[in-house]
C-alpha cells in the first residue's frame, strides 16, 4: 500500500459493531435509504388515468322501437298488479370521466314513470322503491317468466 494513503492506520481493523443493538439486516438498511412518496396520491391519478371506459352506443332505430314496445307490456303489467322481473342492461356514466360501462340489473319492476321516464324497481321484499333505472340509458330489456 502506498505510504502516502491518509487512512492505511485504520485500514485493516475491524468493522465497529454497537454491543447494545442487533446488527441490521440488509433489507432493513436499503429500506432506510429508499425512495419516499414525494408526490402523494400520484399512484392514484396514474391507475384512475389507466382505467377503461367505454363509449354509448346509438340504438338502431328497429331495437329502438323494440324496447319501448317492452316498456308498454311493462307498464300495461304493472298497472295491472303484476310484478314482472326483468333483466335489463344499461349504460351507467362514469362519475370521474367521460365514458362509462354497461352493467346488467335483475329485479321486479314496481312501475314506470312516464313523467322522469325511469324504471323504477321494488326494494328486494320491502315494498319500497328500490332502484331506478334512466330509460335512455337502457339497451336491453329481458322480461322473464
Amino acid at each position: 500500500m502506498d505510504e502516502d494513503f491518509p487512512y492505511k492506520d485504520i485500514i485493516d481493523l475491524p468493522h465497529h459493531q454497537a454491543e447494545g443493538r442487533r446488527h441490521m439486516s440488509l433489507y432493513d438498511r436499503a429500506a432506510q435509504f429508499s425512495a419516499f412518496a414525494a408526490l402523494t396520491g400520484y399512484d392514484e391519478i396514474i391507475a384512475e388515468t389507466g382505467r377503461l371506459t367505454s363509449d354509448k352506443t346509438e340504438l338502431p332505430e328497429d331495437t329502438r322501437e323494440e324496447l319501448d314496445r317492452r316498456f308498454a307490456l311493462l307498464s300495461s303489467m304493472t298497472e295491472n298488479g303484476y310484478r314482472p322481473k326483468v333483466t335489463v342492461t344499461c349504460f351507467v356514466p362514469d362519475k370521474t370521466k367521460q365514458g362509462g360501462s354497461y352493467e346488467s340489473f335483475t329485479g321486479e319492476v314496481k312501475r314506470i314513470d312516464s313523467t322522469f321516464r325511469t324504471l323504477i324497481f321494488y326494494d328486494g321484499e320491502k315494498d319500497l322503491t328500490g332502484r331506478m333505472i334512466d330509460i335512455g340509458m337502457i339497451v336491453s330489456v329481458s322480461i322473464e317468466d
